[in-house]
């Protein structure tokens, strides 16, 4: 009973706070300081909170994008060099170990899936030497999808070594996007904000 009596009351606060914001005031009507509630209703209440954490956010971006200095002409990003590189070296080493007759699990690799991946690590490389947007976005698939396969190795491995051999791809692999993301953020920007 009780609950439902304060379910009644809240609701009435409701309703008159409605009534309150939609119906025009003129000067005469104004209430007291003592006739409004203390506490605003939940749903207003939420509202507030999320515009002011939606307004702290957008202050948050303002200030990162104003940080932001666009590449100079020729200039490559200390994190699309490496991963250039990187996507390189994959490519040469998986066309070297087909080459030099590789075996996994006791047969040798089709050579459809050795050349796709090759064929996709050198574009890769190729568009990151380039500085090109879709090429680090590329990698940066490629990295997140690497850190996610490694991560349910982990939740599995069995021994340490096993252990260690996932850290010690997912703690690199995990740096390189991370400082990929403001490379990509330098690369998409023409041009400095404000300095039109």
């Amino acid at each position: 009973m009780a609950q439902r009596s304060s379910r009644k009351r809240r609701k009435q606060r409701q309703r008159t706070a409605r009534q309150a914001s939609v119906a025009p005031r003129d000067a005469a009507d104004e209430p007291d300081a003592a006739d409004e509630p203390l506490i605003a209703p939940r749903g207003e209440a939420r509202e507030a909170t999320a515009a002011r954490g939606y307004a702290r956010g957008r202050a948050k971006d303002e200030a990162a994008r104003a940080a932001l200095r666009p590449l100079a002409p020729g200039e490559r990003p200390r994190a699309v060099t490496v991963a250039g590189v990187t996507a390189l070296a994959f490519g040469l080493i998986n066309l070297a170990a087909y080459l030099a007759d590789a075996k996994i699990g006791g047969e040798r690799p089709r050579f459809i899936g050795v050349g796709l991946f090759t064929l996709v690590m050198l574009v890769a490389a190729y568009g990151c030497f380039r500085v090109r947007y879709w090429a680090v976005l590329g990698v940066q698939a490629l990295l997140g999808l690497l850190i996610v396969i490694f991560c349910v190795l982990v939740i599995g491995a069995s021994d340490i070594v096993t252990l260690l051999i996932c850290l010690a791809v997912i703690l690199p692999s995990g740096a390189l996007f991370w400082f990929l993301v403001k490379s990509m953020a330098r690369i998409q920007m023409p041009e400095r904000p404000g300095s039109r």
